[in-house]
């Protein structure tokens, strides 16, 4: 079996609650949820895996904040493993700082439940 990357993998998403977010803002760095913590990695998504990570994860939680990360300017932090059926997720190996979130913003929906993803500009 053939895993895929994202057709844009240079960009990936961090799902967070917003004391996640509030903390993000006010410290410059993101030491992980207790799910990351536990696994020893903060977990990201891709665009098309973020719906699913939603829901599996996240379903019934309001006031979630969506990060856009910048993993090229992670390096060599991240790494591409193997997950849900197989998929690879980026793993960020260390923390997560302010400097890295190319956008953010509260999680939202648009009239068909479609997410709309924070912007840079």
């Amino acid at each position: 079996m053939t895993a895929v990357v994202s057709a844009n993998p240079l960009v990936a998403w961090k799902v967070l609650t917003a004391p996640q977010m509030a903390a993000l803002e006010e410290e410059g760095v993101f030491g992980g949820a207790p799910v990351d913590l536990s696994d020893g990695y903060i977990h990201l998504s891709t665009e098309e895996q973020l719906p699913e990570t939603l829901t599996k994860h996240f379903g019934g939680q309001d006031d979630l904040h969506l990060a856009a990360i910048d993993l090229a300017a992670l390096g060599d932090a991240v790494r591409w493993e193997p997950s849900r059926g197989g998929q690879l997720f980026p793993h960020l190996y260390g923390k997560l700082p302010l400097t890295v979130v190319i956008a953010y913003g509260p999680l939202e929906r648009d009239a068909s439940g479609a997410l709309v993803l924070p912007s840079s500009g």
